[in-house]
């Protein structure tokens, strides 16, 4: 019964320790790099700044919450004010990005 029972924790490590190895989801983009992941993981010098000083989705004036929540969306970096205004983000993403990428153009 030992035997087993010590089998089952060196098995449950040596799994948990091949979890932390393997490549991070999140470094693959939210559907595991998939071409049609509008979250998918870019080259970050390919990706446009966020020059917006206030969050697209609020208004609010980005750093006057606490750190700008940041991720980038397709070839686009985005900062919002907060991570809540990221649900609104992903209902209309088109909207913000066009608010942000204006601010380019000013």
């Amino acid at each position: 019964m030992k035997k087993i029972n010590l089998s089952l924790i060196l098995l449950a490590g040596a799994l948990s320790a091949l979890a932390f190895t393997s490549t991070p989801a999140a470094a693959q983009g939210c559907c595991g790099g998939a071409a049609t992941c509008p979250v998918a993981a870019v080259d970050t010098a390919a990706t446009k700044p966020d020059l917006l000083k206030t969050c697209p989705v609020s208004g609010e004036k980005l750093g006057e919450m606490g750190d700008a929540y940041t991720f980038t969306y397709k070839d686009q970096e985005v900062k919002l004010c907060c991570k809540g205004c990221k649900k609104d983000f992903d209902k209309n993403p088109d909207k913000y990005i066009a608010k942000i990428r204006a601010a380019d153009k000013k």
